[in-house]
This record gives structure tokens, sequence and C-alpha cells, in this order.
């Protein structure tokens, strides 16, 4: 399956804003293959993203229930609240440079971001990744409708959205220069989870085979306009 990420010539600052009219042209992704493991709460998750000459441009919205977020620290693992991922994976073909750039963000705007060449599991995550530092996570920016402290849970119907800005330097530190991206295409996938909430589910946009988000061989395609 092909998404088509479309250009965008002037970005508008993060407002969070699923209606704002900078994403009227943009496709929509279905966030709805969900794992076996997930509770009976499946909510309705949808996002969708757009480039411009600067880096990728992204914003999740869901229908929820059962949200809770507490983890406010970077690289905090904020896949036990609930959260939205993003992971690309720029040159699927190349020999060197071959890895992938994992966003994983809390509803309250908390990143997890590590760069993995390896996602084979080991003791300490994964045989082969590193942990983006404090300052390239200040690159990434984020901005969500949810407060800085979601406890106790919400149990009601709760809308939120959580919009992110990924610049290509920061991709190109790990994975050389991309040249022109128009035209591009890489491999993706997106997800929704909330491993520690009363109601735990798990998400994915392109199906997974078992409980484990990085499997970059399941891995979509989207295309850059």
């Amino acid at each position: 399956m092909h998404y088509l990420i479309r250009y965008l010539e002037n970005p508008a600052p993060l407002s969070a804003d699923w209606h704002a009219s900078q994403w009227k042209n943009a496709e929509v992704i279905n966030i709805n293959q969900f794992r076996i493991e997930s509770s009976d709460h499946r909510p309705v998750v949808e996002a969708k993203m757009l480039y411009s000459e600067q880096g990728i441009h992204g914003i999740f919205r869901v229908q929820d229930r059962y949200v809770r977020c507490v983890k406010t620290q970077f690289q905090d693992m904020v896949c036990n609240d609930s959260c939205v991922e993003v992971y690309f994976h720029p040159k699927p073909d190349a020999t060197e440079g071959n890895g992938y750039i994992s966003l994983e963000m809390s509803g309250n705007g908390t990143l997890l971001s590590y760069y993995i060449t390896d996602a084979e599991r080991a003791p300490d995550g994964f045989k082969a990744f590193v942990k983006l530092t404090p300052e390239q996570g200040q690159q990434i920016q984020i901005r969500s409708t949810l407060p800085a402290m979601v406890e106790p849970e919400i149990t009601e119907p709760t809308e939120w959205c959580l919009e992110f800005f990924m610049p290509f330097s920061l991709l190109e530190e790990y994975v050389g220069e991309l040249g022109p991206i128009s035209g591009q295409t890489w491999r993706s996938n997106l997800f929704k989870c909330a491993d520690e909430t009363s109601h735990p589910h798990w998400a994915s946009w392109q199906p997974v085979p078992e409980l484990n988000f990085h499997m970059p061989e399941t891995f979509g395609w989207v295309r850059f306009e």
C-alpha cells in the first residue's frame, strides 16, 4: 500500500488543528489494524502527512477513551501512555545508512526516538540502534491538544490531536544526504498504543504478524509528490 505525501509550500506553525487549511489536501491514513491482544477499546485513529523543503509534517487525530499520559521526560517509555508513533525508513535498498527512525509520542507530546539499523530484540532494546540525543530530540517539534499530564485516566470519549515536524537534516545525520525529495519512495508505518492504560490496545497502518511494531519488512510505502 502506498501513501502520497504531498508538497506543502508554506508550512504554518504547529497548531494540532486537524481542520487547519494546510491539511485540506492531505490524504488520510487509517490506523485500524488492531492486534488480537488488544482490549475491546478500538479507538478511531487517523493521520495525515505533508512535506516541505525543510522536512516532514504530520498530524494524528484520535477518537479515544481511557486516555492516560504520565511520561514527561525525553526518551521515557511513552508506549505505556496513550501514544501515537510513526517510523520512517528513507533508504530501504541502500547498503549503507539503511536504518529507520522511530518517533514515539505520548499524547502529551513527550518523545522517544531511536535510529535502528537492526531491529532484532536484545536485552537493551535492539541488536543495533542509537538513541537520539536531547539536542537532536529538540529538533523534532510536537504539539498536542492534551495537557502535559493526564492522570487520572480520562474514561469518557475524548478526541485529541497531535502534530509533529521532523527536519530532513536530522535524518541526514544518520542516513547521509537525501538529495531532492520529490519522487522518492520510503518505507513507513504508523501506530497507536496504550500499554499501561485500563484498556490497552495496539493498532497499525500496515498489519504486523505479531505484537511487535519494529518489523521494517512489514512497513508500507510512502511516496513524495
